[in-house]
Formats: C-alpha cells, structure tokens, sequence
C-alpha cells in the first residue's frame, strides 16, 4: 500500500480554460434577457450544475463541510471536485473529482496537450490549433501519499483511456476513506515531471490567479508515451506562450 510522506510544494500549476475560468456565477448572468426570463433561467441552471447542487448539500460524493466558501477562488476550487468526468480522471473516479496540479509548468502543459491532442485526433482534426488557458497556482503543505514500484505499474499506464485509470481509482478511493490528503506521482505525460492530486478542498491552499497562456496543439501528432516503468517515451514539444 502506498506511504506517506510530508511534501510542501508553493506555486503548483492547475490549467483551465480561460472562458471557464472568468465568470464566478453562471454565463446566464451575461445575456441580455429580461430579469424574470434569467431568474428562470438561473433557476434551471442551479439544477443542472454540479458546482451548485454540491454547494446546496445535494451531492452524496462530496458535502458542503468540504467545499470553500467565502474566500477567493473558492468557485474554481470547488468545481474541481463537483465536475469529474463521465469517466473520472487517474485517481478518482465520476462521482468526485480532485484537484490536479503540476510541480512544474511543463508538466501541466505536457498533461493539458496530451488531452486536447488527443480529443483533436478522436475528432479527427488535424489541423494546428491554439488554445487559450488560465494557470491556477496553489500551495501543498502536508502528509501525501506516494506510490510503491507495483503501484506505479498499475496505476500509471498511459493507455488505453479510461481503462488505465480503472486501478489507480480504485487505489485513491481506498486512500480517501483512509484519511489520505492526496497522492503525488511521477507525471504520466511530462517524463522526469511532478504532479499532485489532492482529495480534498480545504487542502489547496492560497488559490490564485497566474499568467495567462496559448498553447498550441497540433492534432495530425502521433505520439508515443512512457509505460509505468518509463521504458518508451517519445512526444513533440510543446509549444506555448504567455497571452
């Protein structure tokens, strides 16, 4: 079973998309509609948000005694854990997210690429395109948990997507009813990179707003990636600027 270790690590990057990354409360508040037209329509989006039912007690995966509120960023942080996925991500599963973090920029760029590259490629387009995010730093301070070698040979398959992530889930939600704050792991998609996948919203300390980017994805790339014991390995740069 995963060990544990006291990590602190200032200024993690976490990318989102800029045009989610703008608005606290919801897009509706932008139109230019009536009042009681956006009154039901806010209505309708409260529903059907996972953000704002968790945030009103309705989710059985996360209660509202975790989620922030009243601090900044307290919407960009709790969406982290209120929109996982249809299939979860590597280490939880579709009814409670976490946050992901890179160490470094890189690796959350290498991570983020991989993603869009591959959306491109299901879609099958190939053309070059830009893609514009925001980076959300934030601090770790605490015990997390670490791999062992067998850990790392099953929960860090790179492909195929979603099966590979299949033990890593089972693993973190054992560690979260364990008491566990998080796992730190070896990057998937950033050889020789750092990520951190914190369970818990109270852990991500002092979320804030950095620089800008435009990353560019290029969807005709075919790419190769590391295996859990890091024996093949080979991707195109990454190629990104500040905005």
């Amino acid at each position: 079973m995963a060990s544990s270790q006291h990590v602190k690590y200032d200024g993690t990057h976490r990318l989102i998309p800029t045009k989610y990354a703008e608005l606290d409360g919801s897009v509706l508040e932008t139109l230019s509609l009536p009042t009681e037209v956006i009154a039901d329509l806010s209505e309708l989006d409260a529903a059907t948000n996972e953000r704002k039912m968790a945030e009103h007690d309705q989710n059985i995966a996360i209660g509202t005694g975790e989620l922030l509120f009243g601090v900044p960023e307290a919407h960009i942080v709790n969406a982290a854990f209120c929109h996982p996925g249809p299939f979860g991500s590597r280490f939880n599963d579709s009814q409670r997210g976490a946050w992901y973090a890179g160490v470094e920029l890189e690796t959350s760029m290498a991570e983020v690429a991989f993603h869009k590259r591959r959306f491109l490629v299901d879609a099958r387009i190939s053309d070059t395109l830009v893609f514009d995010y925001q980076d959300f730093l934030a601090d770790f301070s605490g015990e997390y948990s670490l791999l062992d070698s067998k850990e790392k040979k099953e929960c860090l398959k790179p492909v195929p997507i979603p099966d590979c992530y299949q033990a890593g889930q089972a693993l973190a939600k054992t560690l979260l009813y364990k008491g566990s704050n998080g796992i730190v792991y070896p990057s998937v998609r950033h050889l020789g990179g750092t990520c951190i996948a914190c369970f818990r919203p109270a852990l991500v300390y002092n979320p804030r707003r950095g620089q800008q980017y435009e990353l560019t994805v290029d969807g005709s790339t075919k790419e190769r990636w590391a295996t859990a014991e890091g024996l093949e390995h080979s991707s195109s740069p990454i190629h990104y600027r500040p905005r």
